[in-house]
């Protein structure tokens, strides 16, 4: 399956959209959602949910980024769910990677925001703008 998947990847990479790189980062995304899986102890099939890779996607990206995952991300050319969704069906139309009749490219769709996932984690909170929050605005005033 290694060699299938490094020739999968060179050649989705060469008339795609995404980087080499972006395909061996899901690749390692989708083995580090299997592994946390394995810890929780969650008793399940090997195949893992769009929902779930989607979120092992975001948990290993600012895990191995931080503050840089939207920037990496976006010069893979990674920009949305529906992106990370193109990706896994071109895996599965390689033959590399699996799906159920029920996976679709609809589910990954329906997923987060990436400014909300990647880059709100790091923006520092602003006291003036928590004060008048939290003291509450009265307009015309």
């Amino acid at each position: 399956m290694a060699a299938g998947f490094l020739e999968a990847a060179d050649k989705l990479a060469g008339e795609g959209a995404y980087n080499r790189e972006a395909y061996f980062f899901l690749r390692d995304a989708l083995e580090a959602t299997l592994k946390r899986r394995k810890k929780s102890r969650r008793e399940s099939s090997g195949h893992v949910t769009p929902a779930e890779l989607l979120d092992g996607f975001r948990q290993h990206a600012l895990q191995e980024f931080g503050p840089m995952a939207v920037t990496v991300l976006d010069f893979w050319g990674v920009r949305s769910c529906e992106d990370i969704g193109r990706m896994v069906f071109g895996l599965v139309d390689a033959g590399v990677f699996g799906k159920t009749e029920h996976d679709s490219l609809e589910d990954f769709r329906a997923g987060y925001d990436f400014d909300e996932a990647f880059a709100r984690p790091f923006r520092p909170e602003s006291p003036i703008l928590s004060k008048i929050a939290s003291a509450g605005v009265r307009s015309g005033e």
